[in-house]
């Protein structure tokens, strides 16, 4: 058993019928980067990153065209089986935007409150606005403070208190207790204006690794809220996948943290469901869930100067990944399995064992055969041309024979 404490809250929070917190499974929540008035092109998206596994997933509802698109969207989506709830993200004019376009209230699954984003003059009244609609339509809501947009006011109120203090604490201390106290207050404001506490949730996301890792530790101490984690702005390719993983799985190995969003930035033309294959793979990989069958593959070395083991494991990786969606509704648990494919004799034969099927190819050198074990056992020696596609015969014998079909009723 994977060597985690126990989840740190014991709410549980509905989102559009997906349950959040408590003893649940961490939720893979996403989020699009389309115009949303543009409903054709942002249902097209959200169906993608539903596809690729997120649960949730969010959009930008920032004016008039935004929240007049959402019933269009929600009949697109309706149109394509699409199902997965959506969440709308408000930013300076949603306690407007929420009373002129009912129809998007009533069919966003949870609001997100930017509580450093709600107006100047009139913060409170803006935000109460805003939780009355959640409590008119019965949705749960996010309040995500943020690091780079916190309540201007609040900062400044708490670092003229630090200033008179005989002993100032540094102000990056001050900056995280601002985003405690906005996340907080706002929490009890909104149930003051009716919000249940079950309806709650928070984020209070920061760029730097340690200091989101020390800002959470500190909210979980302090509220039994669920919380969304997220490294916001986390970056481009290797630098936001790493700098994400190295934050998240500190917190969730602690037991904190109930939905997750990798926050990368796309290369242009770039795919956006990497966001959700890494969510995915950070959570497989702490053994909190599992999403589809995991390959192990050697990083070769010069006993495997052939490039021929690098490429079948990219090849049985996609092909795994393709499967999935037809073998995860009809053979349940083929998602915990475990292949390894490996370059040469060294590690090849036992990791192979380790695994549910293994392949060990020859390195450089070694004798031209590649044994095949399955379920610890030596199945059979292939040799020839054709080795890959003959493993992957007898990887769907062994989903078909060790994770039975169940008929869709």
């Amino acid at each position: 058993m994977p060597p985690f404490k126990p989840r740190r809250t014991s709410v549980t929070a509905s989102v559009g019928g997906v349950l959040v917190g408590s003893t649940q499974p961490v939720v893979v929540q996403s989020m699009t980067n389309t115009d949303t008035a543009d409903a054709d092109a942002t249902a097209m998206q959200v169906a993608a990153l539903a596809k690729a596994g997120s649960q949730l997933v969010r959009i930008t509802v920032n004016n008039d065209a935004a929240a007049a698109a959402v019933p269009e969207l929600a009949a697109r989506l309706a149109d394509m089986g699409v199902t997965v709830p959506i969440i709308g993200d408000f930013h300076y004019n949603g306690h407007l935007l929420l009373r002129k376009y009912p129809k998007a209230a009533a069919l966003l699954a949870k609001y997100r409150i930017n509580p450093g984003n709600v107006g100047t003059k009139r913060r409170d009244d803006n935000f109460r606005t805003i939780v009355e609609v959640a409590v008119e339509y019965q949705k749960p809501v996010r309040i995500g403070v943020n690091w780079g947009s916190l309540d201007q006011d609040l900062l400044t109120q708490l670092m003229d208190k630090n200033a008179a203090r005989a002993d100032p604490v540094d102000a990056k201390e001050v900056y995280f207790e601002a985003m405690l106290e906005s996340a907080l207050r706002s929490a009890a404001l909104a149930e003051e204006s009716g919000l249940r506490h079950d309806q709650i949730l928070i984020s209070a996301k920061i760029s730097q690794v340690q200091d989101l890792v020390t800002v959470y530790r500190r909210l979980a101490a302090r509220c039994d809220y669920p919380l969304h984690l997220g490294l916001t702005e986390a970056g481009l390719g290797t630098k936001g996948v790493v700098a994400t993983t190295a934050a998240l799985a500190i917190l969730l190995s602690e037991g904190i943290g109930d939905t997750i969003r990798v926050s990368l930035t796309p290369r242009p033309g770039g795919d956006r469901t990497e966001e959700v294959v890494v969510a995915q793979q950070i959570l497989q990989s702490l053994e909190l869930r599992s999403f589809t069958p995991q390959v192990t593959a050697c990083p070769g070395c010069g006993r495997t100067t052939s490039t021929f083991f690098q490429q079948m494991a990219e090849d049985i990786q996609n092909y795994l990944r393709e499967q999935m969606p037809l073998w995860k509704d009809s053979h349940p648990g083929v998602e915990e399995m475990k292949v390894a494919v490996m370059g040469c004799v060294v590690n090849g034969p036992g990791e192979s064992k380790h695994a549910n099927l293994g392949i060990s190819l020859p390195g450089t050198f070694e004798d031209p055969k590649a044994p095949v074990y399955v379920d610890g056992k030596l199945r059979v020696t292939l040799k020839g041309d054709h080795i890959v596609a003959e493993f992957l015969e007898i990887l769907n014998e062994y989903v078909a024979r060790t994770y039975p079909a169940v008929e869709r009723v």
